[in-house]
């Protein structure tokens, strides 16, 4: 299989395709390939849309990938959209993997909708934080899979999460994708198990578009690196037992995660795969330079920022909530978000205090992360609560404290972006190339369990 050619071949897309787009294609697909292509309804959503996935025969074994399982996560989408016409038109490819593929383009399409508003550009973080959507944790497809672990019990999974459930109970899958993407910073992967084999064409791959490896702090302090920006896929039973680790006494209300599709997929022994990738990058993000700072220091610096940020939410949320008339999904988002800071800070800063690698110089890569990134994420909080009084005025609630509340949280959107965004040497990276490296990531990992 050549991973370069496959590189080259896809195309150059200046945006992303919305729900709708998505499903008309996949129409179109098997409209031209009917002897290859099947579409069928897996599931509907909560709110009443099918669930569609389509099918690509092939092989004995089976790959099940898909895409949105956060809604503000698009690229995946677009890789499904380059690979399953590349499959299609490439009977060599298709017949060297050995696969029955199948896909399913956006499992959260109703949030997926909510995000619609940044997919045509313009790529700017401002721009993206002012039309971003992230469910709360209970509204999230990924993270409601069925769990029984010490005092964390569920077993109420969302429609969406219930159609992937049944996806995978039927296809037993060898490959199982999840189409995640980061916001900011570098490329990044989740395995289910070591692979050594797969670690050099891992850190190749991000090079061939010209995207640079994430090198910088992990998403979670306690993420275990198989190779550099290799990490071992979470679960919400790592997330447990760390909190449980650092003197939090009831993990289970502070987590909000039940188990994801990952560990779902343990009971067939499916090899489970994350590439996250970001809409923006920067040249600090890989940089391995030491710097004069403490990496502590520099945590501690982030979890301060964040503190300060996350009570300045907290007081103009105060200041409205008596007024709130509506159960939007923003206001879901935004009261998790509050309920589920400060558990996983108090956890973070021991960590912090206590591990002997914090107490050593920064590099260029983890200060930016603690700078600058943090501050990228910070920003989309911002937005999420703008959103938030925004639907209450569309409703029709013009209540003073709400208008105000929404002006100073615009102004402080807009402010924080043009600060952030002026701090920054960055670039909104092609789709092609966020495409390319998740298309070529997964091909590989496809390729290698064949060789196994």
């Amino acid at each position: 299989m050549d991973l370069r050619s496959i590189a080259a071949d896809i195309p150059d897309y200046q945006e992303f395709l919305t729900v709708d787009e998505l499903n008309a294609s996949s129409h179109r697909l098997r409209e031209r390939y009917p002897q290859l292509v099947s579409i069928r309804e897996v599931g509907a959503t909560r709110g009443g849309h099918p669930i569609e996935m389509l099918t690509i025969a092939g092989g004995a074994d089976n790959a099940f990938v898909f895409g949105g399982p956060h809604p503000n996560e698009p690229i995946g989408c677009m890789t499904i959209e380059y690979l399953s016409r590349r499959l299609c038109e490439d009977d060599a490819l298709r017949e060297e993997l050995g696969y029955t593929w199948y896909f399913i383009k956006s499992i959260d399409a109703d949030g997926m909708r909510l995000n619609e508003g940044w997919f045509k550009g313009p790529f700017t973080p401002t721009h993206y934080a002012r039309h971003f959507y992230r469910p709360a944790r209970r509204e999230q497809v990924e993270w409601t899979f069925p769990i029984d672990y010490k005092a964390l019990k569920f077993n109420d999974p969302l429609p969406e999460t219930r159609a992937l459930m049944r996806v995978i109970d039927e296809t037993k899958p060898k490959l199982l994708y999840s189409l995640h993407n980061a916001g900011f910073g570098g490329v990044y992967y989740y395995v289910s198990a070591e692979c050594p084999a797969l670690y050099d064409t891992f850190h190749q791959i991000p090079d061939c578009f010209d995207l640079a490896l994430d090198l910088g702090e992990p998403e979670l302090s306690f993420a275990e690196p198989y190779a550099p920006a290799i990490y071992r896929m979470l679960t919400s039973n790592d997330m447990y037992d760390h909190l449980e680790r650092h003197g939090i006494a009831d993990p289970a209300a502070v987590i909000g995660f039940k188990a994801s599709s990952a560990q779902y997929a343990e009971r067939y022994n499916s090899f489970f795969l994350i590439v996250e990738m970001p809409y923006f990058d920067e040249p600090r993000v890989n940089d391995p330079k030491p710097t004069t700072t403490i990496r502590r220091a520099a945590i501690l610096q982030a979890m301060d920022m964040a503190i300060e940020h996350d009570e300045w939410i907290r007081r103009i949320h105060s200041s409205v909530e008596s007024a709130l008339r509506l159960d939007s999904p923003f206001r879901r988002a935004l009261e998790d978000f509050l309920a589920m800071s400060a558990g996983f800070r108090e956890a973070d800063r021991e960590w912090v205090m206590s591990a002997e690698d914090t107490n050593r110089p920064a590099t260029q890569a983890e200060l930016f992360s603690n700078l600058y990134t943090s501050r990228f994420y910070k920003l989309l909080n911002t937005g999420l609560l703008a959103r938030m009084l925004g639907e209450e005025i569309a409703g029709g609630n013009a209540q003073r404290t709400i208008q105000t509340a929404r002006a100073d949280a615009e102004a402080r959107l807009a402010a924080d972006g043009e600060a952030l965004e002026a701090a920054l040497d960055y670039r909104a990276i092609p789709i092609r190339s966020l495409v390319g490296v998740q298309c070529c990531a997964g091909l590989a990992a496809a390729a290698y369990l064949q060789s196994g």
